[in-house]
């Protein structure tokens, strides 16, 4: 599993025009699965993202997570993260889970996070989504199991 995680002071998420989710202070996190993940993976990443610590203390040092601050989760389902492009310009997405299975771990992951008090809202799986966020910092992070 990968996912990458983005810092936001808001964000909102749209399928064909009809909003669909919005958070407000918190993390956009784009989830994306891989062939042979499982439960385990989907467990770490949850409880990776329940306590990253990037967001602000008092002294101005990168020391709360999202649950110390109350924030929010956008959680995004994105296959494309599982993307090879080291050989030639068209990324191959063979290492991606069947569709599935990875909308199960997604689901488990986000079942995994709000058990953990976080405030999750989701994205719809496999639609064509846009994402309207204002990073915040910005703070990108990169997590694979």
């Amino acid at each position: 599993m990968k996912f990458v995680a983005q810092r936001v002071s808001r964000a909102s998420l749209t399928v064909d025009d009809k909003p669909v989710s919005d958070i407000g202070r918190g993390l956009v996190v784009y989830f994306g699965v891989r062939a042979g993940d499982g439960e385990a993976q989907a467990q770490k990443c949850a409880e990776k993202i329940a306590r990253l610590r990037v967001f602000e203390d008092e002294a101005g040092k990168m020391n709360l997570s999202v649950l110390d601050v109350g924030g929010e989760v956008l959680l995004v389902s994105q296959f494309t993260l599982c993307g090879d492009a080291r050989k030639g310009n068209r990324p191959s997405f063979t290492d991606a889970e069947h569709p599935e299975r990875a909308e199960e771990l997604y689901r488990f992951a986000a079942q995994k996070l709000t058990e953990q008090g976080v405030p999750v809202r989701l994205g719809v799986f496999g639609a064509h989504m846009v994402i309207d966020q204002v990073n915040d910092g910005p703070v990108t992070i990169i997590y694979e199991t």
